[in-house]
């Protein structure tokens, strides 16, 4: 079974709630395209609707994967199913207080500006908080769900493990700057408690929509790209399916499990590479002589080993010649 005949075996017995959850923020993520453009109003630099347009558009990827999941598990369906609702309500309220946010034209993370915007932050952040506790209970069950088809089990996997670390970065934005610091030694407070932004303020030039920086690093890259492994994976597994039909050598199960091993390697190699550059205050536009090396032999490697998967004879093939 492939991960396409898959979805469509199951689309009925998706994870209700988060599927429709997905659907909301698909319709939300046409809203905030109409509102980026009839309000000009712009916050750091970024218009302000732009946080929650691209919450919106991870937040429908984030819960149409985790519908699909939940289907997949055998066990303790039940269980899994209120806590993906636990999901669904935590993000629901975490977006509800970005939009307020937004409509006041004030920062919705790291703002301690005044006493109404730390709070807002504080409940964020435990928000956020629960929401990873749960993730992490939800990527231990997709890790001991057995899927019939090798190469979809192995993407589930992968993408929910690395989820995990794409969500787990965000920690690296919540701590102080070092100017954070010195202002709360000089003054007792500060008004932003933590950055996405290394080496550099919030705010800025950054690339259009995405707001990521084009001066320095920034921690949403990694964070964002982890994250959505949670679909990249599972995507591989459900094209490599597809062209099996066209290319017979893609019908060899082996093969296609070996594929999305070298591909979730190759992912987290990204990941990393992505975080380092981040940490080192460079931007993703102007990467130095040592990232684009580390790049590119990233690349190599993920091309040779994938070479290397396709040159190797299948069982069929093995087994084909020790017959003649």
């Amino acid at each position: 079974m492939t991960i396409l005949t898959d979805l469509r075996e199951r689309a009925r017995t998706w994870h209700r709630p988060s599927y429709r959850f997905a659907q909301l923020l698909a319709g939300i993520t046409v809203l905030c395209v109409l509102l980026l453009v009839v309000d000009q109003r712009t916050l750091q630099g970024a218009p302000i609707w732009a946080k929650p347009f691209k919450f919106a558009v991870s937040g429908a990827l984030y819960f149409f994967t985790w519908s699909w999941l939940i289907s997949l598990l055998p066990r303790f369906r039940r269980a899994v199913s209120w806590l993906t609702n636990g999901l669904v309500a935590i993000f629901a309220g975490e977006y509800v207080l970005m939009v307020f946010q937004a409509v006041r034209v004030r920062a919705s993370h790291f703002n301690n500006a005044t006493p109404l915007d730390a709070s807002i932050f504080q409940i964020m952040g435990v928000m956020i908080a629960t929401l990873w506790v749960i993730n992490l209970v939800l990527t231990i069950a997709v890790l001991f769900t057995r899927i019939p088809d090798r190469a979809t089990a192995w993407a589930a996997r992968l993408g929910a493990i690395l989820g995990m670390a794409g969500i787990s970065l965000a920690t690296l934005m919540s701590g102080p700057t070092p100017d954070q610091r010195a202002a709360f030694k000089a003054t007792g407070t500060s008004p932003m408690i933590g950055a996405h932004t290394v080496g550099l303020p919030d705010g800025g030039p950054g690339l259009p929509i995405l707001g990521w920086s084009t001066v320095g690093g920034d921690l949403r890259i990694p964070h964002f790209i982890g994250l959505h492994a949670l679909q990249a994976l599972p995507l591989l597994a459900l094209a490599l399916g597809v062209l099996a039909a066209r290319y017979p050598r893609l019908g060899d199960g082996v093969l296609r499990t070996r594929l999305v091993l070298i591909a979730g390697a190759g992912y987290a190699g990204l990941l990393a590479l992505l975080t380092w550059q981040a940490l080192r205050g460079q931007s993703i536009v102007a990467p130095d002589g040592l990232t684009l090396t580390a790049f590119a032999l990233l690349v190599a490697g993920v091309a040779v080993s994938g070479l290397i998967a396709i040159g190797r004879p299948s069982r069929d093939r093995e087994l084909e010649g020790s017959l003649r």
